[in-house]
């Protein structure tokens, strides 16, 4: 037998990241109720993911799409022991959500959150390291690097998730929710996607970047929901106008509340004549001039804005094109 000697640098360094991280990652199982074929209701497991401790408070972030199926939900800790937790917020469109553990105050104050990195200035190359609970195997480390920065994916919701971490570190079923590092150790975006034509690891993960859950997850804590800028106005569904034969690219206008900045800025809403006949309403072509040619154009401009910000809205009116400034509101 070959004594081993001492391990390597790079080696060392990664053991020392995954025991000062593990122990805040957790394993969440996510319960549902159901009708059988008797129709009486049964609770079943309907699917596993991962997620962390967000603070001594007993938050827990993972991924929408692990729990949204869910009534139930059962959160396992590093040290074997279990316990249940209530779903206090969901971003659907960021796929991000928030669970509190229904714990002893003595085991909360005991938790460790991951320290929380940046995003905005990662490289490409740099190594990455995620912590799950692929196929129920917990505690799974794998490695990897930076593969590409700035990709878009979208949500259950249909919304663009922007500024998306692609890494080779490998990610499968049950990674999600889970957290990806960097090489200090910090928190820097969310497991939530992979790319493979069999559903299994191919090289292609996806994380939502920590930028993202640093300022979706204090609100989700705070509010239950999402809190972003945006008018107070009903958006048509992309489609609607090629539906009715307009052949006009933007956003068209269906409803406008009263008294909100929309109205005051003059946004005109769809309505109908005294005979019934629709009678289009405004249909915003650009947001400060870049142009908006579906629904979720528009909204990523909003969110590029802080409420209160003033946008200038390039509108078509009938056969003319006006230019209206609203300030945006806190919407849902």
């Amino acid at each position: 037998m070959v004594p081993r000697g001492d391990l390597a640098e790079d080696e060392r360094a990664t053991i020392e990241l995954f025991e000062h991280a593990s122990p805040a990652v957790v394993h969440i199982t996510t319960h549902a109720l159901q009708r059988d074929f008797f129709l009486d209701l049964r609770e079943v497991e309907t699917g596993t993911g991962s997620g962390f401790i967000w603070d001594s408070q007993g938050h827990v972030v993972t991924n929408f799409h692990v729990v949204k199926e869910g009534s139930r939900f059962v959160v396992g800790l590093s040290d074997h022991s279990v316990f249940e937790a209530d779903l206090i917020g969901a971003a659907p469109d960021k796929d991000l959500a928030v669970l509190r553990l229904k714990a002893p105050a003595a085991k909360l104050s005991a938790l460790v959150p991951l320290p929380l990195g940046t995003s905005a200035d990662l490289r490409v190359g740099q190594k990455t390291f995620a912590i799950g609970n692929p196929f129920g195997l917990d505690y799974t480390l794998t490695t990897g690097i930076v593969s590409a920065v700035g990709r878009v994916i979208r949500s259950d919701s249909g919304r663009r998730i922007r500024n998306v971490i692609q890494t080779d570190a490998a990610i499968n079923p049950g990674n999600s929710g889970g957290p990806l590092l960097d090489s200090a150790g910090r928190l820097i975006g969310v497991n939530t996607a992979i790319f493979s034509p069999s559903g299994a690891y191919a090289g292609i993960g996806f994380a939502i970047p920590v930028d993202t859950v640093r300022r979706v997850v204090p609100q989700l804590i705070d509010h239950g929901h999402l809190i972003r800028p945006g008018l107070n106005v009903d958006w048509a569904p992309d489609g609607l106008l090629r539906r009715w034969r307009i052949n006009v690219e933007g956003v068209l206008v269906i409803n406008v509340a009263p008294g909100s900045s929309a109205a005051k800025a003059g946004l005109r809403p769809t309505m109908r004549d005294e005979f019934g006949r629709i009678i289009v309403g405004d249909i915003v072509t650009a947001v400060d001039d870049q142009p908006v040619k579906s629904l979720n154009d528009l909204l990523d401009a909003f969110e590029a804005h802080k409420i209160g910000d003033t946008v200038k809205l390039t509108v078509r009116r009938g056969r003319r094109f006006v230019t209206l400034t609203a300030k945006l509101e806190a919407v849902e």
